[in-house]
């Protein structure tokens, strides 16, 4: 075995040589070729050849033979939602770039597809989260009477789904489709909510440790980093296991208390950005004239710190969000985050999870714990295409 990938590594760059060699030579020596190193070369054959073998995995997913199918329809599958996407993204910004106002059509103008794909599914799901009343076929939580549990996702009879419920259903009859649609109310609606929180707290107390400083610096920087020294996710969990015994004494629903310990916990993250970033804008001549015109600090904080901190508190607040929404899903896997009957998609990656087991005999049934599980996947892919762009716009670098 070893033998083998030291041969194909040889292979490969010998075949990156002769590239770049047949580049100079039929280029006339042109700068692109002349100046290409060994490793560019090498780096253009490995991607031709994995295309290669990903067009090669791609048709046997579409093979006659089921067993052959069956090992690549993960593969296929996801071969054939990115060319989707693209596809959509491109037609998207398209779209962007000729309908709307001045300002957006110059935007999507200026947008990547990166961009525009994470800026598509972003208005997609908040569509989902607001709208999920009226596009969920079925409620979050309602057993469909007469409908058998455990529908294969695709809705073909033979392989034991039902047209009628095209993602199937779980294990207690309920519509996977329509949890999924609540699920981004709720999952994604809590996260928005809980990163709000934790950006007034940290962004509050970031910047009056900024403009005050001193002892009020002080006391609020050593709480911060007392904080940060616990691993967040671990310090989240012991603190939603106590409110989740308090939580029915005092009648409150835990949810609420998870709102609550997540936004303190990321409010740290919050306040030393925030902090870094209104230290650097007190020593500006602007604050110290406003300073000078008797200006009170709830004026200098809201009117002068705060509008030159925008970009990089809005990137952040996308990356907050990411970690927020993963912190939520992580939670309610484990049991103690958004409590049933309400949808969520970690609950749902947990209570599909032995779906997994029949990957390899029925791919199909497999996918029901995958659909939760890509749900918080994309989202948070998309998000971070969009922070990129924004911190690369904020950065003022050009392409």
């Amino acid at each position: 075995m070893i033998l083998w990938i030291a041969a194909v590594l040889i292979g490969m760059g010998a075949l990156a040589w002769v590239f770049r060699f047949a580049g100079q030579a039929a280029t006339g020596n042109a700068p692109k070729f002349r100046d290409m190193p060994f490793g560019v070369a090498y780096g253009y054959i490995l991607a031709v050849l994995v295309v290669g073998w990903l067009i090669w995995a791609y048709f046997q997913g579409r093979s006659s033979d089921t067993a052959i199918a069956n090992k690549f329809f993960f593969l296929r599958i996801g071969i054939e939602g990115f060319i989707i996407f693209a596809i959509a993204a491109w037609l998207f910004r398209l779209a962007g770039r000729r309908v709307g106002t001045a300002w957006s059509r110059k935007m999507f103008r200026a947008m990547p597809l990166t961009a525009a794909f994470g800026v598509m599914i972003i208005l997609i799901y908040a569509i989902l989260a607001i709208f999920a009343g009226l596009l969920a076929p079925y409620g979050q939580e309602q057993i469909i009477p007469g409908v058998a549990a455990n529908i294969t996702p695709g809705g073909d009879p033979a392989l034991g789904g039902n047209p009628d419920f095209p993602l199937g259903t779980d294990q207690i009859g309920r519509d996977i489709l329509s949890r999924l649609i609540y699920g981004a109310q709720n999952t994604v609606g809590i996260a928005f909510a809980t990163t709000l929180l934790a950006f007034f707290l940290g962004g509050t107390f970031g910047f009056l440790a900024a403009t005050f400083g001193g002892w009020l610096d002080q006391v609020l920087s050593r709480m911060v980093d007392v904080l940060m020294a616990i691993p967040s996710l671990i310090f989240a969990l012991l603190l939603m296991t106590i409110a989740s015994v308090w939580a029915p004494r005092l009648g409150i629903p835990l949810t609420v208390f998870m709102v609550i310990i997540i936004a303190v916990i990321d409010s740290t993250r919050v306040f030393r950005l925030s902090r870094a970033v209104g230290q650097n804008i007190v020593v500006m001549d602007y604050i110290e004239a406003a300073k000078l015109r008797g200006e009170g600090f709830g004026y200098i904080i809201f009117k002068e710190i705060l509008p030159n901190a925008t970009a990089p508190l809005l990137a952040e607040f996308g990356l907050r969000f990411c970690f927020v929404f993963l912190t939520i899903a992580a939670l309610s896997f484990l049991g103690v985050g958004i409590q049933p009957p309400l949808a969520d998609w970690g609950t749902m990656v947990r209570d599909l999870s032995g779906f997994v087991n029949y990957a390899q005999f029925a791919p199909m049934a497999a996918t029901a714990p995958l659909l939760a599980a890509g749900a918080i996947a994309l989202l948070t892919v998309a998000v971070n295409f969009v922070v990129d762009w924004m911190l690369h716009k904020s950065s003022g670098l050009k392409e």
